[in-house]
Parts: structure tokens; C-alpha cells; sequence
């Protein structure tokens, strides 16, 4: 059973950096990509930032220019750098990693970021 450990969530001022990670129990290759979700309140839970194996990302436009995601592969880590934070990215922050092999889709158990105005 595939584990995906977050980590870097809190609480900032707008304008403000946060930096999340996200490391799965599986190697980083038996995943489609590794990635990021978030979710507030009555909400369906949205895109945010992904990245595969090879380093390709992809990401959502509201935070284009702002967030980066990255990745360590010999330690199945991935980063999500969150610059210049504004309240309305207040939110769950999920890790996604979609098997390759077994068709399971694994999430963490999300880790809160909220930014002040």
C-alpha cells in the first residue's frame, strides 16, 4: 500500500512563502506524476501543480508565475514552492500520485494553508 507524507503547511501573511512536500512510501516511476490538489470548503477539489518522472510540469493558470513544483526521484519527493500567497489560495493541499502499474489512485490526507490578508 502506496503512503504519501505531506508536510509544510501553516498559516502566512499575504504576500508570503510556503514551501510543501509531499514523499510516497513507492518509487517516484510508478507513478503517472506526482502532484498537488486543493480544496476549500464546497469546492471541488482542483488542480494545482504536476510533475512526471522525466521533470515535465504542468500547472494550474491561477498560480502560474507564483508556485513551483519540483522533485527529488531518488528520494519520491516532491516540492511545492508557494510565492507571493494571496487569500484566495487558502485551502487543503492534497498530494496525488496516480499509479501506473495497479490503476490506484493515491492521495495524503491534505495539510492546511491559510493566508492572511
Amino acid at each position: 500500500q502506496v503512503q504519501l507524507v505531506e508536510s509544510g503547511g501553516g498559516l502566512v501573511q499575504a504576500g508570503g512563502s510556503l514551501r510543501l512536500s509531499c514523499t510516497a512510501s513507492g518509487s517516484i516511476f510508478d507513478f503517472n506524476y506526482m502532484g498537488w490538489y486543493r480544496q476549500t470548503p464546497g469546492k471541488q477539489r482542483e488542480l494545482v501543480a504536476t510533475i512526471t518522472s522525466g521533470k515535465i510540469t504542468d500547472y494550474a493558470e491561477s498560480v502560474m508565475g507564483r508556485f513551483t513544483i519540483s522533485s527529488v526521484n531518488a528520494k519520491n519527493t516532491v516540492y511545492l514552492q508557494m510565492n507571493n500567497l494571496k487569500p484566495e489560495d487558502t485551502a487543503v493541499y492534497y498530494c496525488n500520485a496516480p499509479h501506473i502499474y495497479n490503476g490506484m489512485n493515491y492521495w495524503g490526507k491534505g495539510t492546511l494553508v491559510t493566508v492572511s490578508s
